[in-house]
């Protein structure tokens, strides 16, 4: 079974994939995604590696025999890749050079470029799934790519929202918001010529940052070259930063936003951003998504958001210290 099925009541289509359930375990000596293992190449630095177990696909089975004049289905049709970061098993990303971290970001602006070109696919999402507690199952340090054949609801609303605001404002929704955190500036956690980073005034996680490009971009495909450079390093800083937060490997959630592919002109209102979610609240607390989170869409943050951008960049500097 692996079908879209439509949920009427939020407008939205659901990934139905039974096929993942049958994902094995892997063993404990053995990692598909170091040299050696057979099923990547013996050298690399950094690899594009299809989804063993996709849950989407441009060949994909016919939907189930379930739909009705109201359930409606439709195939699962897209892509899905892993992004590996290096070979090493237990690397992560603030253990790697600049220069790797610059050939990383040119093979995810790769892949998206790739990936757009099928005009099938309305969206390509670039994410990454770090630790136990979100679920990760695979240690090697690695990312994921998913494109959708259906602009998913979150990234409809905040499009949606971008093109109210220009319409009542006659600007970008997104340098707007940028500029009223630099000018209110207790919520900047680092920023460098061509990225802020910052812990929004709306916050849903204790340390939910974003990464907002300073100039207005829509993909990640349309940055400069020293762009490119600057955006691996930012990551990398936050990845040292977040670990440094508890003296641990922080867990996180990390998405990056690039304005809808094959969709019409939406350039000029979308503005490429990365919007982390840590499930940290403190040390030793977890930030779960209850019922108000999860049944009503009303989240509740249990931090105030200028106290713990105050934790992140003294966080900040004690990792800029210690390099």
């Amino acid at each position: 079974m692996a079908e879209l099925r439509w949920h009427p009541l939020i407008q939205d289509w659901v990934m139905i994939n039974s096929n993942r359930q049958n994902r094995p375990q892997m063993p404990k000596d053995w990692c598909p995604f170091c040299p050696g293992s057979g099923k990547v190449p013996d050298d690399y630095e950094v690899l594009k590696y299809d989804n063993d177990f996709p849950a989407l696909s441009q060949n994909p089975p016919q939907p189930d025999d379930v739909a009705n004049d109201f359930f409606k289905v439709r195939p699962s049709y897209g892509k899905c890749e892993v992004i590996l970061y290096s070979p090493g098993h237990h690397t992560t990303l603030k253990e790697l050079s600049d220069e790797h971290m610059r050939k990383l970001v040119d093979l995810w602006a790769e892949r998206y470029a790739d990936i757009s070109k099928d005009e099938n696919i309305k969206y390509v999402f670039i994410f990454e799934n770090r630790g136990s507690m979100v679920g990760t199952s695979m240690p090697h340090p690695h990312g994921q790519i998913y494109g959708y054949s259906v602009i998913p609801k979150k990234l409809q609303l905040e499009l949606q929202s971008a093109q109210e605001y220009r319409k009542e404002k006659g600007n970008c929704l997104f340098c707007d918001m940028l500029k009223a955190e630099q000018d209110f500036g207790k919520r900047i956690v680092f920023e460098n010529d061509s990225f802020t980073v910052f812990l929004p005034f709306f916050t849903e996680y204790p340390y939910g940052i974003y990464v907002f490009s300073k100039r207005h971009i829509s993909h990640i495909t349309q940055m400069t070259d020293k762009e490119k450079t600057d955006f691996g390093i930012t990551l990398k800083q936050i990845v040292g930063m977040f670990d440094t937060m508890f003296d641990k490997e922080f867990p996180y959630m990390m998405c990056m936003h690039n304005a809808p592919v094959n969709s019409g002109d939406v350039e000029e209102d979308f503005h490429f951003h990365v919007e982390f979610f840590p499930p940290l609240r403190s040390a030793n607390q977890q930030k779960f998504n209850a019922s108000s989170e999860t049944g009503a869409w009303a989240h509740c943050n249990p931090r105030c958001p200028e106290e713990t951008a105050a934790e992140l960049r003294e966080a900040y500097d004690r990792y800029k210290n210690s390099l």
